[in-house]
């Protein structure tokens, strides 16, 4: 009779072979761990050696700042400038300034200069300082506009010791960016980056000197693209969270592989210091500011000839757009480029040359990157369907005609606005032909923003003349509605919501 095997030793057994397996899934797991270590310690020790990014995968695709520093901040400047104002001061030695009582040089003026105590005035001297970086190896160096405005003497130090009197051969405030020249030969210089290879989140690295401090590095990412500020500069500022501070102005943000991508320019702060948000001038716009004053002096910069408000969801109801997008016409100048393409206010514009209008600060900053006298194509949305137009830039430079006075009216129902037609006076005097003024306002339309003594020029960019055109739109709209208004000299949008 075969031999039973024990309930016991048939369980150590099992489990015996169990750790056994476990064992050998311990020793294999641990092989390849330990394979996977070496392989990611060996990308890093290449990547750091080369200054080139890791893949996008983990936490360890961190550039050597150190290397960046020590290979470009040969190339870094620090800017000392000197100017002076005027400033009055009265026999309490009080000046035009606030700061001015303040000062122990007009307390000087007070007494020793003027015993007399009569209204005066001195130059008192200003000076400032700023950041740049050598771009030519024969002294060309790139800063930004306002570091050296109204600068009577330019004073370049480099990071050797060695200080120059500059020349300003060029400065372009649209754009924030000047360029100077100093006598000087075999000087180290940056690299530049291509165009457009700059992404959201990537490293970032400013090199300057906040405070006068020479030669401070600070380091952060890229917290967006294409900002529009209220500076009317048109430029499609770079947004960081590197720390800038005063000082910093015109120097370099560099990438991950030590190629500048931008030059330091504003900071947003309620304090005057950094406060996490900083911005930068993109270096293709720098450079073709720096390619036009090196070759000629100048700068010349292209115009459509309209101002534009930004698309909310409001504007998108009330013009039946699939999607708050797009830069909406609030404005054309007559007889510039957009007059005489076709252009009208209420035209929401969606692309140019093919590349999407998303926010309204992208179409002034397209058109910026082109030259006057290009030819560019208007994709837009006009009455509930796309349309194309084709215009020809204009030049900035040129003087502006006034702004266009062709006007329309509108009237009241749910918006809870009193309106009557502009008499013959009022119209002259507005400079618009047709429109409904707004005698009081209350309801959706004053909560919106809309004010007694508006004119109501358009609704949904339809002109309104008389109280049953405004019925009639109204009658129309489900959502919202879009005003036109001519408040003073300045013709805005305001989104209304019904109901």
């Amino acid at each position: 009779m075969q031999a039973q095997t024990q309930p016991g030793l048939v369980t150590l057994r099992r489990l015996a072979l169990a750790l056994l397996a476990v064992g050998v899934l311990a020793a294999a797991g641990a092989y390849a761990l330990q394979q996977q270590r070496a392989e990611i310690a060996a990308a890093l020790t290449l990547a750091l050696a080369s200054n080139t990014p890791l893949p996008a995968k983990g936490a360890i695709a961190l550039p050597d700042f150190s290397d960046i520093a020590a290979r470009n901040g040969p190339a870094v400047v620090n800017i000392s400038v000197t100017g002076s104002t005027r400033v009055g001061y009265d026999s309490q030695g009080q000046g035009d300034d606030a700061a001015s009582a303040d000062d122990p040089l007009f307390e000087f003026f007070r007494r020793f200069q003027n015993p007399q105590g009569r209204s005066s005035a001195r130059e008192v001297p200003v000076r400032g300082h700023g950041s740049g970086f050598i771009v030519s190896a024969d002294g060309v160096i790139m800063t930004n506009a306002h570091v050296v405005r109204g600068a009577s003497e330019v004073m370049v130090k480099l990071t050797d010791r060695r200080e120059f009197r500059a020349k300003v051969l060029g400065s372009d405030p649209k754009t924030d960016i000047a360029i100077l020249k100093i006598e000087a030969q075999n000087l180290p210089l940056v690299a530049l980056a291509a165009k457009d290879t700059l992404r959201v989140g990537e490293w970032v690295l400013a090199i300057g000197s906040p405070f006068g401090f020479d030669s401070t590095v600070t380091a952060g990412v890229v917290s967006a693209k294409g900002r529009s500020l209220p500076d009317d500069s048109n430029v499609p500022f770079i947004q960081t969270d590197v720390a800038i501070n005063p000082g910093n102005s015109g120097g370099p943000l560099f990438n991950a592989r030590g190629e500048v991508i931008g030059v330091n320019s504003q900071i947003f702060s309620q304090t005057g210091g950094y406060q996490g948000l900083s911005f930068a001038i993109p270096i293709d716009v720098a450079n073709n500011v720096r390619r036009q004053i090196v070759a000629t002096g100048t700068v010349a910069h292209a115009k459509l000839g309209v101002t534009v408000q930004e698309v909310n969801q409001s504007f998108a109801d009330s013009f039946k757009l699939a999607s708050p997008e797009g830069a909406l016409v609030a404005n054309v100048e007559p007889g510039g480029p957009a007059d005489k393409a076709g252009l009208q206010a209420g035209d929401v514009v969606r692309s140019m040359n093919g590349k999407a209008i998303i926010g309204s600060g992208d179409l002034p900053a397209q058109v910026g990157g082109a030259a006057p006298g290009d030819k560019i194509t208007l994709d837009l949305w006009r009455n509930g369907k796309m349309m194309a137009l084709v215009a020809t830039l204009g030049d900035a430079s040129d003087p502006v005609q006034g702004a266009n006075r062709d006007a329309a009216p509108a009237g009241k129902l749910k918006l809870g606005l009193a309106l009557r037609p502009l008499q013959e006076a009022e119209q002259r005097r507005s400079g618009v032909r047709s429109g409904l003024l707004v005698e009081d306002a209350d309801g959706a339309a004053a909560y919106a923003g809309v004010q007694r003594g508006d004119v109501l020029l358009a609704i949904n960019g339809n002109p309104v003349g008389s109280l049953a055109q405004v019925r009639e739109l109204l009658a129309k709209s489900n959502k919202s509605v879009a005003l036109l208004v001519l408040r003073g000299n300045d013709r805005i949008f305001i989104p209304v919501r019904l109901g």
